[in-house]
């Protein structure tokens, strides 16, 4: 269905906006894609086709584009996006199991959503937090050192409207569609709020400073293989 008029208005404008940033239109493709999934929830054919019209390429090399990256959705998603981390260091650490008991739970499957719209499931690689496995992922919020146990009342209280706030970063969850809006470069002002950067995190620096290690100064290059070290004659110098 296409946008209504006063959809499509806003989309231009905040287009604009995005675009202006960048030396070349077609360098805002990755945030005007989160652009059109703040409003949709999801990649559309709409979608697709503004975006193309607005940086002046094809719908196809939009779409090759938004296929490649796991963050555009090709199907609608949940209210609350949650991912769980099943790479190697939160998988030992139990994420498979949080996987298999979560999605078995709430019986959806990856980038399934419930029938009330409220939760969609995603298995993810990695969430670059590795010192607080195993991690969870709310609409790319973080929900640290989960158990099973943990991460089925996280979605029982999501499901019922109840307010829930991350292990680091804001105090509340925002909407998935009011987070794909933030990736496109649209701050909700919400950045500095709650725990940045928590004890884990923190503990090399700590020791760091502790122990007084020093990073090692960086290394003088060393004189390409063609030019004579300084001082050095040629063997046209010698010969003078």
């Amino acid at each position: 269905m296409a946008y209504s008029p006063e959809t499509r208005a806003q989309l231009e404008r905040d287009a604009k906006e995005i675009i202006a940033r960048y030396p070349k239109p077609r360098s805002a493709l990755l945030p005007l894609l989160h652009l059109v999934q703040s409003v949709d929830g999801h990649i559309t054919s709409d979608g697709i086709e503004f975006c193309a019209e607005q940086l002046g390429i094809t719908p196809a090399q939009v779409t090759g584009v938004a296929t490649f990256y796991t963050m555009y959705k090709h199907k609608p998603v949940g209210e609350y996006h949650v991912g769980v981390c099943i790479n190697t260091l939160c998988a030992v650490m139990g994420g498979d199991q949080i996987w298999e008991e979560l999605s078995e739970y709430l019986g959806v499957g990856h980038d399934e959503a419930t029938e009330d719209g409220k939760i969609s499931l995603e298995r993810l690689e990695c969430n670059a937090a590795c010192d607080y496995a195993p991690v969870v992922m709310v609409n790319w919020e973080f929900f640290d050192n989960m158990t099973p146990e943990k991460a089925k009342q996280l979605v029982d209280d999501l499901r019922a409207g109840k307010e829930v706030a991350p292990t680091r970063g804001p105090k509340r969850l925002c909407t998935w569609k009011e987070a794909s809006r933030v990736l496109a470069g649209f701050p909700d002002g919400r950045a500095g709020e709650g725990v940045q950067a928590g004890e884990p995190t923190l503990a090399g620096l700590k020791l760091a400073k502790e122990r007084n290690w020093q990073a090692p100064p960086p290394q003088a290059s060393a004189p390409e293989a063609d030019e004579p070290a300084a001082g050095s004659q040629t063997q046209g110098d010698t010969h003078k």
